[in-house]
């Protein structure tokens, strides 16, 4: 190929279907990062879909090692968030009902312990009940109140929640801390809790 051909070459601007991709690739790496690098080539699929993009699983899947998308490995701590006896008590709202007539109208959260080759990190999910996905999240080495208190603040920012918004979770020290608890009073949003060790009242931020 000669010097201007190659140049030429070059230069050409992307096709459509190179355009398309790119914009694939570029919504891919997005679901993935707000799943907490936790999604596989299925459930990003799946969001994809259910987003009205459609597109073939084997396309999601090559592109996702192409980028080098690797999910971490979630493993589920038994006893994780530990009951602070001392807290004012809090009122379960949801009555294990997860439904929900508007985004943001009714949340859930839970913390996770994904295992890593450099020790485990926790992350903080909230799950709209609306819509079923992934609405903020927070990880860190450790899993202090800062840690849903961050969570519960990214998804504040990201939908716009309606009057009377309800956050529920277990009874963890974390979700029943006076620093939580403001946060959740700033943003409007009323909190809700599940009983001691019954793990259906938290059932769908669990699973």
């Amino acid at each position: 190929m000669s010097t201007s051909g190659y140049y030429e070459w070059k230069d050409r601007p992307p096709s459509v279907t190179e355009q398309r991709r790119h914009e694939l690739a570029e919504r891919i790496q997005e679901i993935f990062d707000e799943s907490g690098r936790t999604y596989g080539y299925r459930r990003v699929h799946a969001e994809l879909l259910r987003s009205g993009q459609v597109v073939d699983d084997e396309l999601v899947r090559r592109l996702m090692r192409q980028m080098g998308l690797v999910p971490v490995q979630v493993k589920r701590r038994r006893g994780l968030t530990v009951a602070d006896a001392q807290a004012d008590p809090i009122a379960d709202l949801v009555g294990r009902d997860f439904t929900a007539s508007a985004p943001g109208a009714k949340m859930v959260g839970d913390i996770t312990q994904i295992d890593t080759g450099e020790g485990p990190l926790f992350l903080a999910t909230v799950v709209d009940c609306f819509s079923k996905s992934v609405i903020g999240w927070s990880i860190d080495m450790r899993y202090p109140a800062s840690l849903v208190c961050a969570a519960i603040e990214m998804a504040a920012q990201r939908i716009p929640l309606p009057v009377d918004a309800i956050f529920h979770s277990d009874r963890g020290s974390q979700y029943t801390s006076a620093e939580f608890g403001q946060v959740l009073e700033r943003r409007g949003i009323r909190r809700s809790v599940g009983r001691t060790g019954i793990c259906f009242d938290n059932a769908m931020a669990e699973s």
